[in-house]
């Protein structure tokens, strides 16, 4: 009929066209959807390479911290076993054990040789010393006083201190006693050396004279004021560990050697006296301490 459309979708003859469409069959008038990429520039491809710069240190820096836990950890482990190693060698070197022969003869010989030092003054030269009078009768001497520590040069004779100088004397020590009648002053000086063996050299050189030796002191006020280098009437020595313990004697009444005839001099209850208490004096000093059995006491 008239002004029918045909249902065939095919355009009638000789009538109006059909509506157009798009390739894709769209209807016509409508904008396609298809996303458009901007195109590369310098700016992109910087940041590109910024980017990649970025990564690469990232990755260097990765390494860099793994190479360090590395280098941390084997520190630390080679400082654990220093320091275990050292504890072990530590405990056993504390650990209490028995003393040999050798530590113990050591330890004797550092005691007595600081014995001058640790000592006080009154325990090198006691109050009293016991000797023997006549008839071998005991006796004490009475200590007078002590002199301050002196150089060896300046405690000593010429001879004998040039002796003691060249084997390493360190100072001398004196004291004054008198015998129980007050009749005999005796002056008894310890040499200090390094140690036994230089002790040892410097006796081997040690003449016999009994005139040299120690140089008396005096007292002002005392019994033994008047005692001094020509009322020495003999002098002697006696040598124990690392001292060398001199003795001089004489008379309080100012006697001197010239004036005491020889039979007297070597026959006398003075040098006897004199003798015993430097000897004495040497005994307590070189004394060998009872060393203990382990290196911590008495305990191993």
């Amino acid at each position: 009929m008239k002004g029918r459309r045909s249902t065939s979708g095919l355009p009638r003859a000789g009538g109006d066209a059909a509506p157009s469409s798009n390739p894709l069959g769209a209807p016509a008038g409508r904008r396609s959807r298809v996303r458009s990429w901007p195109a590369a520039g310098p700016g992109r491809a910087r940041a590109a390479a910024k980017e990649r710069a970025e990564l690469a240190e990232l990755r260097e820096g990765v390494r860099m911290r793994g190479i360090f836990l590395v280098i941390v950890g084997a520190i630390v482990t080679v400082s654990a076993v220093v320091v275990l190693l050292g504890t072990v060698g530590l405990l056993g070197e504390t650990r209490s054990r028995p003393l040999t022969a050798a530590e113990q003869n050591r330890y004797q010989q550092e005691e007595i040789a600081r014995r001058w030092q640790a000592w006080p003054a009154e325990e090198v030269f006691p109050d009293e010393l016991k000797y023997l009078g006549l008839d071998r009768a005991q006796q004490y001497a009475r200590r007078v006083g002590i002199a301050p520590q002196t150089e060896c040069a300046g405690a000593m004779d010429p001879s004998v201190a040039g002796i003691l100088a060249d084997h390493g004397c360190v100072t001398v020590l004196r004291a004054t006693y008198v015998d129980q009648t007050e009749t005999f002053v005796i002056t008894v000086g310890v040499a200090v050396l390094k140690d036994e063996e230089s002790r040892l050299s410097a006796t081997d050189q040690l003449s016999q004279d009994d005139r040299v030796g120690v140089l008396p002191v005096s007292f002002p006020g005392t019994v033994t004021e008047r005692f001094g280098t020509d009322q020495r009437q003999r002098n002697g020595w006696v040598g124990a560990g690392p001292y060398i313990v001199f003795s001089t004697a004489g008379y309080a009444d100012g006697r001197t050697r010239a004036a005491v005839s020889p039979e007297e001099l070597l026959h006398s209850e003075l040098w006897p006296a004199a003798k015993s208490i430097g000897n004495q004096i040497a005994y307590f000093l070189a004394d060998p301490p009872k060393a203990p059995p382990c290196t911590q006491g008495n305990v191993c």
